[in-house]
């Protein structure tokens, strides 16, 4: 594609977008704050996943004061299943900000809104794009698949440096009339159509494509892989009381699925038993049932091969501190991990 086509180019991506959007009912607004909990959690996140997700969150937190006078266990039980939990801890620290010192309007300019907690380039122009009509660049992976296509781009998107190359494409050829449905328009075309299988003799905008035009448009976009992910097995026991109830603990704030309520589980050590490992980390002393479970949870950085087992607490067992026994209804109500909730599944199934 060639900067002087910026006209016809845009002509072409518009016209489709407005004809074949998808629906999406953060598309049906220009709240600034509803556009950025739909931009959060569409993060590394299915558009199809965060529909239902993004409906009751602002359904429960319909105004920026609302989510910024919750209980954080409210809030993340509203983003239970969702996972990057650090997201919508973010999210609400960033809102608060906002309300205490905007005055509860969102900042129009790049250099303010990224000075909130949880902003990054990509949700700054987005929501400045959309929200606001500001000409900003809001570059994500798909953006960066597609204009690595439409220009020839074959340096390396895992490199930080990158970015600054497809940033500065997207502002050569942005729409200032009308950003909000350009920034979308692409987002769009990288979800539908120039997939990492693209679609080319679907695209709106095949003409512009240089990539299509030399037939590299499946070598692009260029990425190293990644390096392997770390594997642990995880060992989870169900501990009940007579009465029906479970033992939890919380996880520490910071770190992996923080505040969190699961079972309490170890990293599996091939060189103890499983009863004293628990034993050295938590204090507890049980002796192991029959298994009930076992799956396999993919995180980003890391895969857990979940066991789940039956256990008994010994009597002369000591509670340890975070540690608390809930009911079944209660169980209902607390934030929970997705494998803690797979568990469970797996425990009512049995």
């Amino acid at each position: 594609m060639k900067i002087s086509q910026k006209e016809e180019f845009n002509a072409a991506l518009l016209t489709w977008y407005h004809l074949e959007k998808r629906d999406l009912p953060w598309r049906r607004t220009s709240d600034p704050y509803y556009i950025w909990v739909s931009e959060v959690m569409l993060q590394q996140t299915r558009v199809d996943t965060v529909i239902p997700y993004y409906e009751k969150f602002i359904a429960s937190f319909p105004t920026m004061e609302s989510l910024a006078e919750a209980e954080e266990e409210r809030v993340l039980k509203h983003w239970e299943g969702l996972g990057y939990y650090s997201r919508v801890r973010n999210l609400q620290a960033g809102v608060k900000e906002v309300v205490e010192n905007y005055n509860s309007e969102i900042p129009h300019t790049r250099e303010e809104i990224l000075n909130l907690r949880g902003i990054g380039p990509y949700t700054a122009g987005a929501v400045l794009s959309i929200a606001y009509g500001v000409p900003e660049h809001a570059v994500d992976g798909n953006v960066m698949r597609v204009f690595s296509r439409l220009f020839l781009i074959e340096e390396d998107i895992a490199l930080p440096k990158t970015k600054k190359v497809f940033e500065q494409r997207v502002m050569d050829v942005i729409d200032e009339t009308d950003p909000s449905s350009f920034n979308q328009a692409i987002m769009e075309l990288g979800a539908t159509i120039c997939t990492p299988r693209p679609r080319c003799l679907l695209c709106p905008v095949r003409d512009f494509c240089s990539a299509f035009e030399s037939g590299k448009q499946e070598e692009l976009p260029v990425k190293t892989k990644k390096l392997k992910k770390k594997v642990m097995t995880i060992q989870s026991f169900a501990i009940s009381e007579p009465g029906g109830k479970w033992l939890l603990r919380k996880r520490p704030e910071q770190g992996l699925l923080g505040d969190f309520w699961e079972f309490p589980q170890i990293e599996c050590d091939p060189s103890m038993a499983s009863i004293d490992v628990l034993k050295e980390d938590t204090g507890l002393i049980i002796e192991q049932g029959a298994a009930f479970a076992q799956f396999k949870h993919v995180f980003s950085h890391v895969t857990w091969l979940v066991e789940g087992y039956h256990a008994v607490l010994h009597d002369s067992s000591p509670i340890p501190e975070g540690y608390r026994f809930f009911s079944g209804e209660e169980l209902e109500r607390i934030p929970k991990s997705k494998p803690m909730s797979k568990l469970l599944v797996h425990l009512k199934n049995k």
